[in-house]
């Protein structure tokens, strides 16, 4: 930081930095022409503000900074971190001397650091650059913190389209499906991915990212989805190149304003604009648009539109609602592999939103699906089961049954891992 244009000598900058009054130290911390020495005594000093000020300072030995990783003070570290993060990109492969090993070691400490915040920090100033350690990269995307690990999915140059489809693979939660849907210039085959996924949010930004490859039997493979999913049916109508086959196809179910919208595309063959002006004109007329599995407006498709699927969070309800979603219905989806159906049963016999449920899943702690399973009043048995085939953590990870069926934690605990993601135990 740039302080007071006045040169500061080394004795008054001493006897500042020795004042009873925090002003005079924040000053002396805060200058770029504070010598080094000075700087690092006041890295201990007792006032939070003065070691802000030391965070920040570009001019601050790095052996300051690495003392600071572990400050008790959560924006000293967030200020330390913003710094130091700024300064990676400027490594090159050749210089790994000792103050560059410090300064890799520092940007990794806070990375891996308790607050979020500090995390956040670090996510934000990497996420655009490709001079950071793959690694470290590699760690923040797979934080199962959203604000930490979406920008470095979103932005990060760094991540191959192996690692992508890996993080696709573990089932994370939706954000940070959403996240990889919207990266610019996303290849096929992770599209694909995102595509069999059948994320409702997460394929809704797919189709609405104009730089994403789509190819045509992924797109055949969402219009054959898309009846059940309307979220899907404003970018579809709007993706472009949309293939002439395709938007006979989308024609059949969307809504009389979106047919419009289709009507308009002047990039459409005429025949197929006109068989779409004559829908828009059937429905008009009509007064009652058509929904799902409709045929392709007069043009040649090889095979009928099935029928519209309920979406499993509305089985869930039903059965829920007729006193039927009990453990063998949920051991039969399991089964089946139906981890749609799975998720709404514990959202609503748990009482807990769709969203926190799938984030206790896709963060794959064995005690926090553990205590879902709990608040559920599924058996410990049953928990076992959801823990390994719906949350994929490991079999050395998994909390098994005490004393044979009882849940291996206390009550209290359990309503700890419940409040720890936003519930009422």
């Amino acid at each position: 930081m740039s302080g007071s244009r006045i040169p500061l000598d080394y004795e008054t900058a001493k006897k500042l930095a020795a004042s009873q009054d925090t002003g005079d130290r924040r000053l002396v911390a805060s200058r770029a022409d504070t010598q080094p020495e000075i700087l690092f005594f006041l890295a201990n000093d007792a006032s939070a503000e003065v070691r802000r000020e030391i965070a920040r300072n570009d001019s601050t030995p790095r052996q300051a900074d690495l003392l600071l990783c572990g400050d008790p003070d959560e924006e000293v570290r967030s200020g330390l971190a913003r710094k130091i993060a700024r300064l990676l990109p400027s490594l090159t492969a050749d210089r790994v001397g000792q103050l560059e090993r410090m300064t890799l070691d520092i940007v990794e400490a806070l990375a891996r650091d308790q607050a979020i915040a500090v995390r956040r920090v670090v996510a934000e100033t990497l996420k655009d650059t490709d001079a950071a350690p793959p690694h470290l990269v590699q760690q923040l995307a797979r934080d199962l913190e959203l604000s930490v690990s979406g920008p470095v999915l979103r932005h990060s140059p760094l991540l191959t389209d192996d690692d992508l489809l890996s993080i696709i693979g573990s089932q994370p939660m939706d954000g940070k499906l959403v996240a990889i849907a919207e990266r610019a210039g996303l290849s096929g085959s992770v599209s694909e991915a995102v595509a069999r996924t059948q994320n409702e949010a997460a394929v809704a930004a797919l189709l609405g990212n104009q730089s994403a490859q789509i190819r045509e039997e992924t797109l055949d493979r969402i219009i054959d989805m898309a009846p059940r999913f309307e979220p899907w049916h404003s970018p579809l109508v709007r993706r472009p190149s949309l293939p002439p086959q395709a938007a006979a196809r989308i024609a059949g179910f969307v809504s009389e304003q979106l047919l419009k919208v289709l009507e308009t595309r002047t990039d459409l063959p005429a025949d197929v604009r006109g068989a779409i002006r004559s829908a828009v004109q059937q429905r008009a007329n009509a007064g009652n648009p058509a929904r799902g599995g409709a045929e392709p407006l007069g043009i040649a498709d090889p095979a009928e539109e099935e029928e519209p699927k309920e979406r499993p969070m509305d089985r869930a309800r039903k059965a829920h609602a007729a006193g039927k979603l009990d453990e063998e219905m949920i051991t039969e989806a399991l089964t089946k592999g139906d981890r749609g159906f799975v998720l709404g049963a514990l959202s609503l016999r748990a009482g807990a939103p769709l969203e926190a449920v799938d984030k206790i899943i896709g963060g794959q702690s064995a005690r926090g699906v553990t205590a879902l399973c709990w608040k559920a009043k599924l058996s410990m048995r049953l928990c076992r089961q959801v823990q390994l085939r719906i949350a994929n953590i490991p079999p050395s990870s998994v909390l098994n049954a005490r004393d044979g069926s009882h849940y291996p934690m206390s009550d209290s605990e359990m309503v700890w891992q419940l409040e720890f993601f936003g519930l009422k135990g």
